[in-house]
């Protein structure tokens, strides 16, 4: 969704008693923060990868330093929404889908802009699922590699294991995930730059 639909989106009448920043990077929107009090930020992922990193990376960060505004992501599809929701490090209080129908997405908008921050912590946004329950820590680890450029052999050789038990852990983390590829993977990956993980897992006990 480009910015001009972005703006139209947020001139709808459902969402026309809010007053809307548009910022095209976070240093903008830091600049503004320091006169401004917002009470929800909603992030609108890009389709590049970079700027997807950028963007998620800013998003848990605001997490650390304002955790009381509203965090909201608008993902490209439901896919990337799903992925957002399994793994990402930071509580978020709604993951809109933009490839929903219009009025699907602009009544979940209207929802979450509406619902107090105590409501939010107590419903828990609809996608959450916490990523503990998804992802091993050897999963996790693999995937924190792969987004920093490793490969399969380094990473091996950074957490101890042999290649094909890399690769197993790989494939299963795809399963999870419910991704076919290894972009998709990385795509995945990306969600999880911010969240600290343990440069060797302790092996699973039997």
């Amino acid at each position: 969704m480009s910015e001009a639909g972005l703006r139209h989106l947020f001139t709808s009448p459902v969402t026309k008693k809010y007053y809307f920043h548009f910022f095209k990077n976070h240093a903008a929107f830091s600049k503004a923060q320091k006169k401004t009090n917002f009470f929800s930020v909603i992030y609108a992922l890009s389709g590049m990868r970079e700027h997807r990193r950028e963007g998620l990376l800013n998003l848990y960060a605001l997490s650390q330093s304002h955790p009381d505004i509203q965090r909201i992501v608008l993902a490209d599809d439901d896919h990337e929404a799903r992925l957002v929701s399994h793994l990402s490090p930071s509580r978020l209080h709604g993951i809109v889908s933009k490839s929903a129908p219009l009025n699907v997405l602009l009544t979940h908008l209207g929802t979450l802009l509406g619902e107090t921050r105590r409501i939010n912590e107590n419903i828990v946004n609809h996608w959450y699922v916490s990523q503990s329950r998804m992802l091993s820590p050897t999963e996790r680890a693999i995937l924190h590699y792969m987004t920093r450029g490793f490969s399969i052999p380094e990473i091996a050789t950074h957490l101890e294991r042999n290649i094909k038990t890399i690769r197993a852990h790989k494939f299963n983390a795809m399963a999870k995930l419910g991704v076919h590829s290894d972009i998709g993977l990385l795509n995945a990956a990306d969600i999880l730059m911010g969240l600290p993980f343990d440069e060797k897992p302790r092996p699973a006990v039997a």
